[in-house]
């Protein structure tokens, strides 16, 4: 196959990238910036995911796209965050209406169903939009809807919401609690021992693999959302010590209590943006993340994508380790 891969740069597309090159399709990246390709199969494309020209010429000949060019965090307008993740999804749809596309995989999140109560053993439910200052998690959601919509009888869809993916060279999940561990502001909300669901990184790339061989106009899985995970719900206290562990840097979080944690997160987001340019140390979104339980039923993302991970987390924080240790000088 010819596949359009936007969104390269990240961790989990850059896998997917390698992965597909390596089996033998062709591989179009669409990133902002054209980077040194990693393997012959892989073409280079720069554009800009909200340029609808771009978008489409890069599309050219594609017999499938995976589709995961995002505005993430939670600093920027919501004009930046719509633009992105709403307009650049249209975009998507349009181009591959007009080139007769007929596999698309969405990658979504699960924030996009998240809001605020513990979800425990559940499947992935309907995208819920109406937050009004959560933008990144407002903008997936109508994405994923406008791109769900689109399936049809020429055009299969599904949407993936990988769950806090994690692994060697991870700059969001890991790099963020080691920095804060180092800098002694890690913060945990509560008591720490709500369960979550994490995947590691080789699980999810393989998810999305599995996926765009799957998809196909009236297939099993088209014009559904599946939340892709390793299946081993761990506390978030245990996440984050592991991670700690695998760096060698002391775990000594600071407990909030949840409603605390929610109150505060509020004050933040709407003052932040004001004083600040970085992402801020805690939002209500991410209290709400921290301090409830959010694990899912994986069985019908297995069943469906013919998927199961490999790679145990035990496994996962092995090459962890690994890899923090591999990059020491001493």
């Amino acid at each position: 196959m010819k596949i359009l891969v936007t969104g390269a740069g990240s961790l989990l597309l850059a896998g997917v990238t390698q992965q597909l090159a390596e089996r033998g399709d062709e591989v179009i990246c669409f990133q902002r910036r054209v980077v040194e390709k990693s393997h012959p199969n892989i073409a280079m494309f720069a554009g800009d995911i909200r340029d609808r020209g771009s978008v489409t010429e890069a599309a050219i000949g594609c017999d499938a796209i995976v589709h995961g060019a995002a505005r993430v965090g939670v600093m920027g307008s919501w004009e930046d965050f719509y633009s992105t993740n709403v307009d650049g999804t249209i975009n998507i749809l349009r181009a591959a209406t007009e080139h007769e596309i007929s596999r698309l995989v969405y990658v979504s999140t699960p924030s996009v169903a998240h809001v605020g109560q513990a979800i425990e053993g559940d499947i992935a439910s309907p995208a819920t939009i109406g937050r009004k200052h959560a933008h990144y998690a407002e903008s997936k959601a109508q994405a994923e809807i406008l791109a769900l919509l689109a399936n049809s009888e020429k055009l299969g869809v599904v949407a993936l919401r990988p769950h806090l993916v994690w692994g060697p060279g991870d700059t969001q999940l890991v790099g963020r609690i080691v920095e804060r561990a180092r800098q002694g502001r890690l913060v945990m909300v509560g008591s720490g021992n709500a369960l979550v669901d994490s995947t590691y990184i080789d699980n999810a790339v393989s998810a999305h693999i599995a996926a765009l061989d799957a998809i196909t106009p009236g297939s099993q899985c088209s014009g559904k959302a599946y939340v892709i995970s390793n299946g081993e719900p761990r506390t978030v206290n245990e996440l984050m010590s592991r991670i700690c562990l695998a760096a060698r840097v002391e775990f000594s979080p600071k407990h909030i209590p949840a409603v605390i944690a929610r109150n505060i997160g509020s004050v933040v987001e709407r003052i932040w943006p004001l004083i600040r340019k970085d992402e801020p140390p805690i939002t209500r979104f991410v209290a709400e993340q921290l301090g409830t339980a959010h694990w899912f039923d994986q069985r019908p993302a297995q069943e469906d994508l013919n998927w199961k991970p490999q790679l145990s987390l035990d496994e996962g924080f092995v090459r962890l380790t690994d890899w923090f240790n591999s990059q020491r000088t001493f």
